[in-house]
């Protein structure tokens, strides 16, 4: 294998690999199959472990998760295409999503002690040749990307993520693998990568004033040519969004979920490989509307669920190659077992998180579930809603407005166990790195920021039966997206339409006048916009000391030394139908 370097906007590295030619099965023109192979979302899973379980990975559809199980379908295709005829590619969010990751990021950063992040090192020991940045990249902040992108043997692009005053590529947009065939002109396969312009909300914190994130089909625009214009006979993108064209938030930035886009606008593109939207995506044609060529677009599923494989015929046509065929599936990875190799290699630090999940920092008087968090107000919930309150009223002693919260139900399945708690039921229920922050809104604000919040829940008829299967997720909304408040009453009723649903607000037993004033407890997600619920983005900040949520709701456990809901369980929301309560 040679290698040789290209100076061009953030230096592409252009790598040779070996390529046999195959025979055409008719004339002298010449054909060879290239395969790519590429991942999306692994979110730092890397060995099939359930760390909030404490257990291997299992779910209801049997689906395994990890790089160790990639890695074995990885292994199978190269010895059956050939090694030096493929190609391994990831569409972002790697660092982030785990037990595992948390504990490189924050407990024992390898910013301060030097260590190869676990994901760098497995897809290291896996051998890709291109990783793409997703949106979660950003979580942790810049030097710790910038630790991780120095520690990846592959280089990782983002060619929309540029300088703030600059403009110019904050990180590499593309590079060409180019394999050699026996006696023929090589094939070039470019690869440019594209990140979600979402990451200018969801991580302001780390990102506002240092970049700038472009739109994802006018980077495309820009780019393609210069990698056609370098020699490149197949163009796939590596882009960390959705295909249905939709954005979570508003209008200001450029489109989140625009790979299906870039496929239709954007001449010169073979194939999209896309993830952030977490679906299975095996094979999808979408037409481009300038070239009416037919671009392929696969998406691999989440967490290392499924592999896609997209596999390209090229024929020799006037000196050149030309793409002739194109397909793609996603393979499940629950068809085989880990990579020995890899497990071997994580063992240490996957053992090191383990044990920090398994760590005892309180005792719960009782079990808890968030099993009904969705559609009642829970205990469990409202243990978030006490320490983030109990947190901003420390850290405001001269504030004299209400103290209020917002939380929201991350996961049906998280429990606090009676008996002991540990780290990894904390982590469970609070599975997002979110940091705390406290806004002043007025008693308007809240009612319309709540009628936003009702939205997640369908519309139920008088005489209909109560279905909790199908109450709730209204239009897609996912449960991270109904935010629940504490520290006034009120009633949903879900009889009514959208922004008229919320009735009985009240603080203190009185009506909420529309002018008074309350401090409200919040995520940074929320308050950044991510969601794009009401006033919160322009709201007055009062409180923002990068607080993680998790690791304050396990100093209060540990600090309180017993969970018991007697001390802060109230019951303060409820849904209706008419008036008349639905549980």
């Amino acid at each position: 294998m040679q290698t040789k370097k290209l100076a061009l906007a953030g230096a592409a590295t252009l790598t040779a690999l070996a390529l046999v030619a195959l025979p055409a099965e008719a004339g002298p023109a010449k054909t060879v199959t290239v395969t790519v192979m590429g991942t999306s979302d692994l979110h730092s899973n890397a060995l099939n472990w359930d760390y909030f379980k404490d257990a291997g990975y299992a779910d209801s559809a049997g689906n395994s998760v990890g790089l160790a199980k990639v890695s074995t379908l990885v292994n199978q295709i190269r010895a059956e295409r050939g090694a030096d005829r493929t190609l391994l590619f990831d569409s972002g969010d790697t660092i982030q999503g785990t037990p595992l990751a948390y504990y490189y990021a924050k407990v024992e950063p390898i910013t301060e002690t030097g260590q190869t992040h676990p994901m760098a090192k497995a897809m290291n020991a896996i051998g890709y040749d291109a990783v793409t940045l997703g949106n979660h990249e950003f979580n942790y902040g810049l030097p710790l990307l910038a630790t991780w992108i120095k520690q990846m043997k592959a280089p990782v692009l983002g060619a929309n993520a540029v300088r703030d005053r600059s403009g110019l590529p904050a990180y590499q947009p593309f590079v060409i693998k180019t394999m050699k065939v026996a006696g023929e002109k090589p094939v070039k396969v470019g690869v440019l990568g594209l990140t979600n312009p979402g990451v200018a909300i969801w991580d302001k914190a780390n990102v506002e004033g240092k970049l700038r994130f472009t739109d994802l089909v006018e980077s495309a625009r820009k780019w393609v040519p210069v990698i056609r214009g370098l020699g490149a006979d197949v163009v796939v993108v590596t882009a960390h969004a959705g295909d249905n064209g939709m954005s979570s938030y508003g209008g200001d930035l450029p489109v989140e979920n625009a790979s299906a886009m870039v496929a239709e606008q954007v001449p010169g593109v073979d194939a999209v490989l896309f993830g952030h939207a977490h679906n299975d995506v095996p094979q999808r044609f979408v037409t481009n509307k300038v070239t009416g060529q037919q671009v392929l677009l696969t998406e691999p599923g989440k967490w290392g669920q499924r592999l896609s494989r997209l596999d390209f015929q090229l024929t020799k046509q006037r000196g050149g190659w030309a793409v002739t065929g194109k397909s793609s599936t996603t393979i499940n990875t629950n068809t085989v077992a880990e990579d020995p190799k890899i497990v071997a290699l994580l063992k240490p630090q996957h053992d090191t998180t383990v044990g920090y999940v398994n760590k005892v920092v309180a005792k719960s008087a009782q079990e808890l579930s968030a099993a009904e968090s969705p559609y009642k107000d829970t205990p469990i919930l409202d243990y978030i809603q006490q320490v983030q309150t109990e947190t901003v009223k420390q850290a405001l002693p001269d504030n004299t407005l209400p103290v209020l919260s917002i939380a929201a139900p991350f996961s049906r399945s998280a429990v606090f166990p009676a008996g002991d708690i540990r780290v990894r039921d904390v982590a469970g229920l609070y599975v997002y790195d979110n940091t705390l922050l406290a806004i002043k809104l007025t008693g308007a604000q809240l009612k319309d920021y709540l009628e936003y919040s009702a939205k997640y829940f369908n519309q139920l008829a008088p005489g209909d039966p109560v279905d909790v299967t199908k109450l709730t997720n209204a239009a897609g909304t996912p449960d991270y997206n109904y935010d629940q408040l504490s520290g006034v009453s009120y009633d949903i009723d879900v009889s009514k339409p959208v922004g008229q649903r919320v009735a009985n607000l009240t603080h203190d037993g009185q009506p909420v006048p529309a002018d008074k004033e309350f401090v409200v407890a919040i995520n940074n997600y929320r308050q950044s916009g991510g969601g794009g619920f009401p006033h919160v983005t322009t709201a007055p900040v009062l409180y923002n000391a990068q607080v993680e949520i998790r690791q304050a709701l396990i100093e209060h456990a540990t600090a309180e030394g017993t969970i018991d809901p007697a001390g802060f369980a109230v019951q303060n929301w409820r849904l209706t139908r008419d008036g008349v309560p639905l549980f």
